[in-house]
This record gives C-alpha cells, structure tokens and sequence, in this order.
C-alpha cells in the first residue's frame, strides 16, 4: 500500500498534529502500508517524515521517498530512503508542483491529509483527491 500526505506549510498545534500522524501512520502500516511519498516542503511534509523516520526504526519494511518537483535544484534527501522524479519534463515550472502532487495523489492507496482551510496547493491537492475518490485521512480541524 502506498500512502502520501497534503497538508498546509504552516501547522497550528504542531504537537497534536505529529501526535495525530504518528497514530494514523502506524494504523496504516498495521494495514498493509509500505511506501510513504512525501512532498518536503513546508512544516506539515516535514512533520510526516519525521514521523516516517521515526516509524522506520519499530518497521524497517517501510520506504520513505521524496518525491521531486524538479531536477534542477539541490534537495537534501539524507531524510528519506530514496527520491522519485515522476514524468514532468514538459511541465512549466509554474505547474510543476501541483502536477508532482497529482501523481503523488493517482499512485496512493491512501492520502493523509491536514487540510484546515480549503485555498492554496494543499486544499486544492485535497479537492483532487476526492475527485478521483482516493482514501482520505483527514485530520479534524475541530481538534485545534
């Protein structure tokens, strides 16, 4: 099973939601889950990982990979197990990002999300998800 995560750059109550994430990530890996790709951008893909890493050391199964919006910058990878470049050579830059986030989202089993307001790439990331009625895990904004 193959899990990935949208969620906000900024993160309100960071200690409930990597307590949430921790949770919802062991339930998943007790369900079949094995390869986690992650974003790297901001404090809620920085949150996952590290929940991920965490994680890796009680599953060593488990597989953390970046996935990577562009092949032009220098990313530091020593976090995650390996990185992926999907097929986005001829995507403008401008698009490039919310484009990694749409193959992250059609090759997931599962997205677990932290979506409290539903403007910029991660609502927008969300909404996708439901369209092509992929699982979602969502984090209760009401808990905040």
């Amino acid at each position: 099973m193959i899990v990935t995560f949208c969620g906000h750059r900024e993160v309100h109550e960071p200690e409930m939601v990597k307590a949430w994430l921790e949770e919802v990530v062991e339930g998943l890996i007790h369900k079949g889950a094995v390869t986690f790709y992650l974003g790297g951008y901001g404090q809620f893909d920085m949150l996952a990982a590290a929940v991920v890493r965490e994680k890796k050391e009680r599953y060593p199964q488990i597989r953390s990979v970046l996935v990577l919006p562009y092949l032009d910058r220098n990313y530091d990878a020593s976090a995650y197990d390996e990185t992926l470049y999907p097929p986005l050579e001829n995507v403008p830059r401008q698009y490039a990002i919310s484009r990694r986030n749409e193959y992250m989202v059609n090759h997931a089993d599962v997205v677990v999300a932290y979506v409290i307001y539903s403007f910029g790439g991660a609502g927008k990331t969300l909404r996708y998800a439901e369209r092509n009625q992929k699982r979602i895990v969502q984090y209760n904004k009401n808990l905040l």
